[in-house]
């Protein structure tokens, strides 16, 4: 929360500054923040920070064009049986259906219980293979390692996945291992068929990659924000690795864990805090003409930064009605001062609209909520202050000298 003070003297007015899972379920952390960035103001999302394993670790290049981060995960599929040559039934064989659709999550402000929705899909899936010595010698005729383990399967080595997995880059291979990851843009059912017998199979590990949506940051408040999603495991199930394959865990659960750190500063010039109303025409025309002001005003100008909602009220030592007041120290004759904001541009109401001379009030109607569009760094913004006609004229007849009080300005995050 940040508040301005003012102090008036003399028909003068003066600013006081002051701020204030499932069983057998395995689970990862997929973490992100969001604090906003000067340099890049038009930038307002959410930084993965989830440590990378797997795929992403060894290809970063190719995962950044893509927008997919990766894990790997210690889920070991072995085969229940041999995977027979020439299966009619993918289901039998070496198969991948991976939850490839956009799936939602709540994630709930653990102080607030504000919530908001994130999107995760699997972008990828990847693994080892491991088969016992000497299968990739059943092909015969000389062949080299690499053709051994690619006439094993139907349509080549498991660098080039079947449809509706794509191409990744990523192949290695020894005379019992081939090491793959195939990239899922739609979900679908991803099969090798095997042509020869395949006494024992075995994934040593699961590759998963993943893209994320996240919410707008600068609607969001700041603090941290949870949830899960938890994807199954096995035949039938959201990550579905055909009925030969098993593997040793059930359930990958996704914790998520968002925090927004946003920013909220006011910065006034040095002395600032003091404001001199003036008369608009001058006070040399009402000495020299006699003619009255026909009311006292300043503009006092701050700077901004923001990344989030606020709102803004005021705060009176002496009270007038609904905004606050100066008064004559001897006769404690007061009038009202009237205070409003210009807000620059990129910050808006909560209908979108641009604020311009916002009247602020004790109670806050009229200022409940501003918004950024993006990130506001440092932009000039105004505070008017101002006497009315028909209450400068009550000053100077009253012959008094000086009148003086304080106001609060208050902007508050915590919206």
């Amino acid at each position: 929360m940040k508040h301005l003070s003012m102090t008036v003297r003399g028909v003068v007015c003066a600013l006081l500054f002051t701020c204030t899972p499932a069983a057998n379920a395995l689970s990862r952390d997929i973490s992100a923040i969001f604090r906003p960035d000067a340099s890049k103001p038009q930038e307002n999302i959410f930084l993965n920070t989830t440590p990378v394993s797997g795929y992403c670790e060894s290809h970063s290049a190719e995962c950044r064009t893509a927008k997919m981060f990766s894990i790997r995960l210690p889920i070991i599929s072995n085969a229940i049986s041999p995977i027979q040559a020439n299966h009619g039934d993918t289901r039998q064989g070496a198969m991948f259906k991976v939850p490839a659709n956009w799936r939602t999550a709540q994630i709930t402000h653990t102080g607030t219980g504000e919530t908001e929705v994130v999107e995760v899909r699997f972008s990828g899936i990847g693994s080892r293979y491991r088969i016992p010595a000497g299968v990739v010698n059943v092909v015969g005729g000389g062949v080299n390692l690499l053709t051994a383990h690619q006439r094993l399967w139907r349509g080549s080595s498991w660098v080039n996945p079947p449809t509706p997995c794509q191409y990744s880059g990523m192949g290695f291979y020894s005379p019992t291992d081939y090491e793959f990851f195939w990239k899922t843009p739609t979900q679908g059912v991803c099969a090798k068929p095997a042509l020869y017998l395949i006494p024992a199979m075995s994934y040593t590990h699961l590759d998963f990659a993943y893209e994320l949506r996240t919410p707008n940051p600068l609607k969001m408040s700041s603090g941290q924000y949870t949830g899960t999603l938890t994807y199954t495991v096995g035949p039938g199930q959201d990550l579905d690795l055909g009925d030969v394959m098993i593997p040793n865990d059930s359930a990958i659960t996704l914790n998520f864990k968002l925090d927004v750190e946003h920013t909220l500063k006011v910065e006034v010039p040095p002395g600032g805090n003091r404001v001199e109303l003036v008369s608009q025409e001058g006070w040399q025309a009402w000495l020299n003409s006699g003619r009255k002001p026909t009311r006292l005003f300043r503009d006092q100008r701050f700077h901004i930064s923001a990344s989030s909602r606020f709102k803004m009220a005021l705060e009176c030592e002496r009270i007038s009605g609904n905004t606050c007041a100066i008064a004559e120290a001897g006769t404690g004759h007061a009038v009202p001062v009237d205070v409003s904001v210009t807000l620059p541009d990129g910050l808006t109401d909560a209908g979108g609209q641009p604020v311009n001379r916002r009247r602020l009030l004790r109670d806050g109607s009229g200022t409940e909520l501003f918004q950024p569009g993006l990130y506001v760094d440092r932009r000039l913004g105004m505070l008017h202050f101002e006497v009315a006609q028909s209450s400068v004229e009550q000053m100077l007849d009253s012959g008094a000298k000086a009148y003086t009080g304080n106001v609060t300005v208050i902007w508050d995050s915590e919206v």
